[in-house]
């Protein structure tokens, strides 16, 4: 690992530390209850997580701008709404030196124990796999030194709890329920929390692991095999064709880090087995 990276990462995880008190009031509910408008009427927030993530990038740019200060770094912004990263730090000294982070939400889920939703961790899609390609990227993927997580946990409030029909005075701002709380901040290198699952739907994004434990220990299905087999992993997904164990003599896409491994006549003994199945509480 190159200096700059181990600083720089080092750093990030300091920094992540600092935030939970920076958006959370004393009770660790989000200090953001809703919007207001010029007659001074607050409209509580969706529950939804995509607007949650939102406000909450919004919400923490004036500290990133402060990190970025502090070690010397300038901030590009993602041009386009769907592109990756969300942020790029560019060395003010040496402007070679590019961290993609991108700022990952998820929520706790309440009825399996020590698990989450996961998180989406990008595509691995064109620009992963063309590492000079500039399509939905803030700069090609190969300039960047390295690629990694800002991550967000938190636990959603009851639905009983949020009226979102509802519209409020300020005054009457500590009648409103945060949508969410008990906010955990983390920063870790994008490789170590993955999985070898798709993130979403059919789009090409890479998927994290689930186990909160596990994530913030950077404890992925990768970390005993590396970076270099994340990469060649992921940009093998759903394109390789490797033989089909249920069709003899025929061929399937790769949709499995062990295919990829017996592929490559490597051990998958290596793979860092994710925690069992979620499990309900007792």
């Amino acid at each position: 690992m190159s200096k700059s990276k181990t600083t720089f990462l080092k750093n990030l995880k300091e920094f992540a530390q600092t935030l939970t008190e920076y958006v959370t009031i004393n009770s660790g509910e989000w200090s953001i209850k809703g919007f207001i408008d010029v007659d001074k009427q607050v409209y509580t927030i969706s529950s939804d997580s995509k607007i949650i993530s939102k406000i909450l990038e919004i919400q923490l740019f004036p500290k990133f701008k402060e990190f970025a200060k502090k070690y010397g770094y300038k901030i590009v912004l993602a041009e386009k709404q769907n592109w990756y990263p969300d942020l790029s730090f560019v060395s003010v000294r040496n402007p070679k030196i590019k961290f993609a982070v991108d700022i990952k939400t998820t929520y706790r889920l309440e009825d399996y124990n020590g698990f989450c939703n996961g998180f989406t961790l990008g595509s691995h899609g064109e620009y992963f796999r063309k590492r000079t390609s500039t399509k939905n990227i803030q700069f090609p993927y190969s300039d960047y030194t390295a690629h990694l997580c800002l991550g967000i946990l938190y636990t959603r409030a009851l639905s009983t709890d949020i009226d979102e029909t509802k519209i409020l005075k300020l005054s009457d701002l500590d009648k409103i329920t945060s949508v969410i709380k008990d906010l955990v901040f983390f920063a870790e290198e994008k490789w170590k929390i993955s999985s070898d699952k798709g993130g979403s739907g059919n789009t090409a994004n890479i998927g994290s692991i689930h186990y909160i434990e596990d994530i913030i220990n950077g404890n992925g299905v990768f970390k005993k095999l590396g970076e270099k087999i994340f990469d060649e992993y992921w940009i093998n997904q759903g394109v390789l064709k490797v033989p089909d164990p249920k069709k003899k003599g025929s061929f399937k896409k790769l949709t499995k880090l062990t295919e990829f491994l017996e592929f490559k006549g490597m051990d998958s003994s290596k793979i860092n087995a994710p925690r069992p199945k979620r499990k309900n509480k007792k």
